[in-house]
């Protein structure tokens, strides 16, 4: 054995080594394994729920629809596949999505939730509040919306049920949504990945097996390009994912010296990390959801009376299932969200504020506004790289599908976008929670 190969091989040893080392610490470390196996308890629970069919609908009439539907099939892979067992949480957490979304842009333009925003701890915890309660009345609308499609498809999904069934369907529905939402703040005080992002992830991930057992049987000498496809959209999503996601630029800080009494303090250099994608998946969770309802509100009026009604209906349907149209809408909503939610959570002027109040600058850069300024320009520039891979990534597997003629590859690119992103959060913060405890117990 030459000696490369020796030390590749201790390389390799090494990093498994270290994995097992890192998972014996989270069993050992029992705060952090309660709260590990109080996450996979609800996700459990949530897979468990989304088995549970509402009675009085025909199931299978309902996945043979699903199944000839674009939109809505691509809505029911994203939710983990709650919608074609018609279940308690067939909507999973999308009216809380979106209730989100709808606060964070009036957050822009009404003073008085802009001054929420700014109150910080107990400023969210209000905005938090009103979301909760905002998506109450829209998971309602949205079950009814949902009722209607299924019941006017012609097949025979919602048949022969009354008004009050209807009511107690939709009571259903929207409870069934709250405890998502309300599972997903649980799994969110934990402190092991984002609540709603881990229910969107244990979704994509059940729907796995289901997905290569069809892929393996529906297999035929004529689809090894597409898989040739897929495994290469596998490998530069992930690749590229974890570069961009532990990518950042550090900007040198310098504290000035102060003397205290008869002592000397500050004098030290660090740096100020700004990550290149700071939005993380939030931008893509934020375009699906909203790219998805224009073409699913336009299917309610397809067989409108009015025949410029139907016929508006129609055209909006077509031009969403044009894969050019609906790419490049997919791409600039996921671009745009990307600034928009990484201006959400980044603050330069609290930052330069921070800095100067602790005697800190950044060397060549006035303190205040000029450093404000800079970190603002800073910051435009690397999102520009972290909002242009995530757009790109994001419509890659249209680009392949177009070429290959293939319609199985829609959503791989963001599913599988979305499970490596969320993976990689989870690591960090547990990550976080060994190195406290290990610095709490020396």
């Amino acid at each position: 054995m030459r000696i490369g190969d020796g030390c590749k091989f201790v390389k390799i040893c090494g990093d498994k080594c270290a994995m097992i080392e890192k998972f014996e610490k989270i069993w050992k470390i029992r705060a952090i394994r309660n709260k590990v196996l109080f996450v996979l308890s609800m996700l459990v629970a949530f897979r468990i729920m989304a088995h549970i069919p509402i009675p009085g609908v025909n199931i299978e009439a309902l996945r043979n629809y699903l199944a000839g539907n674009q939109i809505l099939g691509l809505l029911n892979v994203f939710s983990g596949g709650t919608m074609q067992n018609f279940s308690i949480v067939m909507l999973g957490i999308a009216p809380y999505i979106t209730s989100s979304i709808i606060f964070q842009l009036l957050g822009m333009i009404v003073p008085k939730l802009e001054e929420l925003q700014k109150e910080g701890e107990s400023g969210r915890q209000k905005i938090n509040m009103y979301t909760r309660l905002a998506t109450v009345p829209l998971a309602f609308l949205q079950s009814f919306a949902m009722i209607r499609l299924l019941g006017s498809s012609g097949n025979q999904i919602l048949g022969g049920i009354s008004s009050l069934q209807i009511f107690i369907i939709m009571m259903t529905i929207t409870a069934g949504t709250i405890l998502l939402m309300w599972i997903g703040e649980l799994i969110s005080e934990k402190s092991i990945g984002n609540g709603i992002s881990l229910l969107i992830f244990a979704g994509i991930i059940a729907g796995l097996p289901t997905a290569m057992r069809n892929a393996i049987v529906n297999f035929t000498s004529n689809d090894i390009y597409t898989y040739v496809g897929f495994g290469a959209i596998a490998v530069l999503t992930v690749v590229g994912v974890v570069f961009i996601s532990e990518g950042q630029r550090n900007i040198p800080v310098t504290y000035a010296k102060q003397m205290r009494g008869q002592k000397m303090y500050g004098g030290s250099s660090t740096h100020l990390p700004l990550r290149v994608n700071m939005a993380g998946v939030i931008p893509i969770i934020f375009a699906i959801s909203l790219i998805l309802f224009p073409p699913m509100i336009a299917q309610f009026f397809v067989n409108a009376q009015s025949a410029w009604l139907a016929g508006a209906a129609m055209w909006i349907i077509k031009i969403f299932q044009n894969q050019i149209v609906y790419g490049v809408l997919y791409f600039v909503m996921v671009f745009g969200f990307t600034y928009f939610y990484t201006a959400i959570v980044f603050n330069p002027e609290k930052i330069a504020e921070n800095l100067q109040r602790q005697g800190g600058f950044i060397p060549g850069i006035r303190p205040g506004t000029e450093t404000r300024d800079y970190l603002q320009k800073t910051m435009n520039k690397i999102n520009l790289t972290g909002a242009t891979f995530l757009s790109t990534i994001a419509v890659l597997p249209f680009i392949l599908q177009a070429a290959l003629g293939t319609q199985s590859l829609a959503i791989g690119g963001t599913s599988l976008l979305i499970v490596v992103s969320v993976a990689i959060d989870i690591a960090k913060q547990i990550d976080a929670q060994i190195t406290m405890y290990e610095y709490d117990h020396i």
